[in-house]
């Protein structure tokens, strides 16, 4: 639900969207860190493709998400942000790392996509312009958890 510790997408939209600060957090403070989103409707498609395909991957495990087709720095996220929002927001650069701080996760699809053929659609622009709407239609619900 959009907090600093987990769910960085949504609270990036969010804080564009009520105009609060964010920071950059480690390896220079410039917002270089990479991650890949992944929409929950490109995950539903893939697990109704297990459901009607039990027989074939019956005991296989996969990693998913957006792989490196559906991914952005934090500096990519923070454009796609203004363009969608139309706001800029004040962002501090932290140039310490953290203990927890990854430079880059993107998610390895190779067997998922060998297995099933499956390969996320939504692209990056897209999941943030849902999130907004989303906080946009919900607004008076969200404001108390995500302003």
């Amino acid at each position: 639900m959009g907090k600093v510790d987990q769910g960085v997408i949504v609270l990036w939209m969010a804080r564009h969207y009520w105009k609060k600060n964010l920071t950059y957090n480690g390896y220079g403070g410039r917002g270089k860190q990479v991650r890949d989103i992944l929409h929950i409707h490109d995950l539903f498609r893939l697990v109704e493709w297990q459901l009607h395909h039990l027989s074939e991957i019956n005991g296989k495990i996969f990693n998913v998400g957006g792989g490196l087709s559906c991914s952005v720095s934090l500096s990519e996220l923070t454009g796609i942000c203004e363009e969608i929002t139309g706001n800029r927001i004040n962002i501090e650069p932290v140039a310490e790392n953290r203990i927890p701080d990854l430079r880059i996760y993107l998610t390895d699809n190779s067997s998922v996509f060998a297995q099933t053929g499956w390969k996320p659609r939504y692209t990056a622009p897209e999941i943030m312009k849902e999130i907004y709407d989303w906080i946009k239609n919900n607004e008076d619900e969200l404001a108390f958890i995500l302003n």
